[in-house]
This record gives C-alpha cells, sequence and structure tokens, in this order.
C-alpha cells in the first residue's frame, strides 16, 4: 500500500505519516509540502491513495485539488482540510475527490475513512451528508446495467467523460447517455451528488 500526503505543514506530515503507519505494517507513506514536490511523486510511482491539504502554497479555495486533478485524472484523491463547510466539500467532490476528510476528525474515525476509501468506497463527513442531494435509491434497486455499472464506478473515482469513453472504448456520447442514466437510477442531478448517494448507500467501486 503506498500512501503519498501532501500537506505544507512539517508537524501535520509528521502526524499524518504516524497514524496512516497504523493502517498495516507494509503500507508506505511519501510526504510532499508543496504542489511541486507531490507532482514529482505522483510523475514517479503510483499512489493507491493521495491525501491532499486544501490551504497548500500559492493556491486558494480548491485550486490545488483542481491542478492535481488535471495533472493526474485517474489518482486516487481524498481531500483532508481545517475547511469543512459543506459548499467546500460538495466542491471538492465535484471536482473528484474520493473523499473529504475534515482534520479535526478523531483519529479512529479517521483510519476508517481511508480504510472504506482504500476498500472502494467513498467517504462523506456528515457535514455534507445532511446537504440536500436529491433521493438516492437503495442499492439493490438501481436497476443498472453491467456497462452502466462500469460507468458507475468510474464516475465515482471522479473520472471525467472523456477518460471514461477512453477506459471502456465507447464514444464520450455514448458514456454521456450512460452517465444520464446512472444519475437517473441513483435520483440525482450531478456528479457531486452522486458521491453523496453513493456514500449514503454504502457502494463499493468494482474496479
Amino acid at each position: 500500500m503506498r500512501i503519498l500526503v501532501v500537506d505544507d505543514h512539517p508537524a501535520i506530515l509528521t502526524a499524518m505519516r504516524m497514524v496512516l503507519e497504523g493502517l498495516e505494517q507494509s503500507a508506505e507513506i511519501e510526504s510532499a509540502h508543496n504542489l511541486d514536490a507531490a507532482f514529482a511523486a505522483a510523475s514517479r510511482a503510483e499512489f493507491d491513495l493521495v491525501m491532499l491539504d486544501l490551504q497548500m502554497p500559492g493556491c486558494s479555495g480548491v485550486e490545488a485539488l483542481a491542478r492535481f486533478r488535471e495533472r493526474f485524472p485517474s489518482q486516487p484523491v481524498v481531500v483532508v482540510s481545517g475547511v469543512s463547510e459543506p459548499r467546500v466539500i460538495n466542491e471538492t467532490l465535484d471536482l473528484g475527490a474520493m473523499g473529504f476528510i475534515p482534520k479535526s476528525t478523531p483519529m479512529d474515525v479517521f483510519l476508517n475513512a481511508v480504510r472504506l476509501v482504500l476498500s472502494g468506497a467513498i467517504y462523506v463527513p456528515p457535514e455534507a451528508l445532511n446537504a440536500p442531494a436529491g433521493a438516492p435509491r437503495s442499492a439493490t434497486n438501481l436497476d443498472l446495467s453491467p456497462r452502466q455499472r462500469e460507468v458507475l464506478g468510474l464516475l465515482l473515482k471522479g473520472l471525467p467523460n472523456k477518460l471514461i469513453a477512453r477506459k471502456l472504448e465507447i464514444s464520450e456520447n455514448t458514456t454521456k447517455i450512460h452517465v444520464s442514466a446512472v444519475l437517473d437510477a441513483l435520483g440525482v442531478q450531478s456528479r457531486t451528488q452522486a458521491v453523496i448517494a453513493a456514500s449514503r448507500l454504502g457502494l463499493r467501486l468494482d474496479s
């Protein structure tokens, strides 16, 4: 298991490394203190998870996440931030983050959230789960075709339509049709709401 922690505060990097090393003995935890270092690390190796702070030097709002996602769109990212307003959480999910963990989260909950994401699920804190997000149906009644389930898995990983189409070797137009069907099956209207719905339903990704 390889995890990259990106934060500009040395004390937080050290603390997160110590906590994450408790996941399993073989866990390899690498750290980066700015986006350039994170880009270099992600260029050298694939990580099972990237844990990214939003408040990075030279970035504001969700810019750090947007820049990382632009460079590495297929790399799974969880945001770890001291800012946990529902609006910010939704913005990160909309940019393709697989989860959002507030820095104020108790250590046991923090580790469980990381385990949840590593298992293929989505972690969304209560602040976002309490926000309006449509009316998700039960996981057993989604009535998705095998292809639509593949699209759902890639959509929840934050991949844009172009990459979903490339991975599944289908056209972007066909991808849009499948995405629309998936959102309808979940009873939501946007990717962000789909992530929240998936978290509520405990859906896991197959790939």
